[in-house]
């Protein structure tokens, strides 16, 4: 089972080099040992709140696959929240947990997979980026001699890394005959399509967007048309009512199929069941039917408790899926009763100590709140313990102990300021307020 600290070598990497008291801690130090081994390094960017990182770890870094696939590289995993993983996130310009960046040992990327997924499609993924095949320039080329295959996955590695822009302007600049032939290709036009979505919702062009998320979900869209509906929800709200409940009811069936089939079941397809979930109840409500809402959260609130029997330690994913439903379902009295459970479960970091004190505080609740972000404060580190410290002096305030909230405030501050400037100002300006 991975562990989830500030950054943290990978089991078998690090028994490959028990001998070594200078195991690499840092992306730069696993860069190096990568470098005098002569092998790639995959980067597993995470964090202790990340619900998706938990289902990866849990269902698909694990097994023979993963055992194999270790011995063919170095991995390190990242935490987000650490001065080392902001820094090197920024650096390769991750926008999403969890991400997967294969490097080489100069630094160089091979390529990445973004967002927690299915072994059956994680492993074939990283194999081709093993084998070289994933590297943009290379793909490019490919695409440039009339690969429709690689004209594909180019316009994929745009679209994981949020270039939507570049990604358009690339294919543009092809050759008319070269775009006429990969236009024909359902792949070719699902990533086109992705990222015409991602450049119009970006650029705040709603009829545009509407427009590119209906043409994005009319193709062989999959796992992802959660996402996509939450595009074409956000792009589609200024509409009036009645024009939004009939551009969105027909989506309905087709997702409803999609939880039915890739959700709700013991080995679903789709990984992000939160995700489709959460979509499937604001899809319900912007079309005005709360028994819908309503319904699609019972099952899966009742899907959850069914497959974890109360073990919360046996998924943690699931388990996180199961507090945010009830949260979203409004049943507070069972999410109160759920929250030390989850403490229990996971008593080493500070993530559910930090969530129900949050919840109480939010609650006008703080003399309840200050223990639970008292604890989490404890087990705290980098980014997290400037939001930890965020809501201790919001509770402390509350409780007009003004005095204690400028030293949590200060000593926050001097810990992990320097390398996290937003949310330090962010916590000086709590103070000022």
């Amino acid at each position: 089972m991975k562990r989830f600290l500030p950054i943290v070598l990978s089991l078998a990497w690090a028994c490959a080099l028990a001998a070594n008291d200078d195991a690499p801690k840092t992306v730069d130090a696993a860069l190096a040992a990568a470098g005098r081994e002569q092998r790639p390094l995959l980067l597993d960017f995470q964090a202790q709140w990340c619900y998706s990182c938990y289902f990866m770890a849990t269902h698909v870094l694990t097994g023979p696959a993963w055992q194999a696939a270790e011995r063919r590289m170095g991995v390190l995993e990242v935490d987000a929240d650490s001065p080392d993983g902001a820094s090197w996130m920024k650096k390769l310009a991750v926008k999403a947990l969890p991400s997967y960046v294969v490097l080489k040992s100069d630094g160089g990327e091979l390529g990445r997979i973004v967002a927690e997924q299915s072994s059956e499609k994680f492993y074939p993924a990283l194999d081709r980026i093993l084998a070289g095949g994933d590297v943009l320039d290379a793909l490019k080329a490919k695409a440039e001699k009339g690969s429709v295959e690689a004209t594909a996955e180019v316009l994929a590695s745009y679209q994981a890394r949020d270039e939507f822009d570049a990604g358009l302007a690339w294919y543009a600049k092809l050759p008319a005959q070269l775009r006429a032939n990969a236009d024909a290709n359902p792949r070719v036009a699902l990533w086109r399509d992705r990222l015409t979505l991602g450049k119009t919702l970006r650029g705040g062009d709603r009829p545009a967007c509407i427009a590119a998320a209906q043409k994005t979900l009319a193709g062989p869209v999959d796992c992802d048309r959660y996402y996509v509906l939450e595009s074409l929800l956000e792009c589609s709200e200024k509409l009036p009512a009645a024009q939004r409940k009939t551009l969105l009811e027909k989506e309905r069936p087709p997702l409803d199929r999609l939880l039915a089939t890739q959700v709700f079941v013991a080995t679903p397809y789709c990984a992000d069941q939160r995700t489709a979930v959460m979509v499937a109840a604001d899809l319900d409500k912007a079309v005005g039917d709360s028994a819908a809402q309503q319904a699609v959260l019972d099952h899966a609130i009742e899907f959850a408790r069914a497959t974890l029997h109360e073990d919360y330690r046996s998924d943690r994913n699931l388990a996180d899926n199961l507090r945010v439903y009830l949260t979203r379902a409004g049943r507070v009295d069972e999410v109160d009763a759920l929250m030390p459970k989850l403490m229990a479960a996971y008593p080493d970091d500070y993530v559910y100590a930090y969530r129900y004190g949050r919840s109480l505080l939010d609650r006008k609740r703080p003399a309840e709140a200050l223990p639970y972000l008292e604890q989490a404060a404890e087990k705290s580190f980098g980014a997290n313990r400037l939001a930890v410290a965020e809501q201790r002096a919001k509770a402390l305030l509350a409780l007009q102990r003004r005095g204690d909230a400028e030293k949590v405030v200060a000593d926050a501050l001097q810990q992990n300021g320097p390398w996290f400037p937003e949310q330090a100002a962010k916590l000086k300006a709590l103070l000022k307020s």
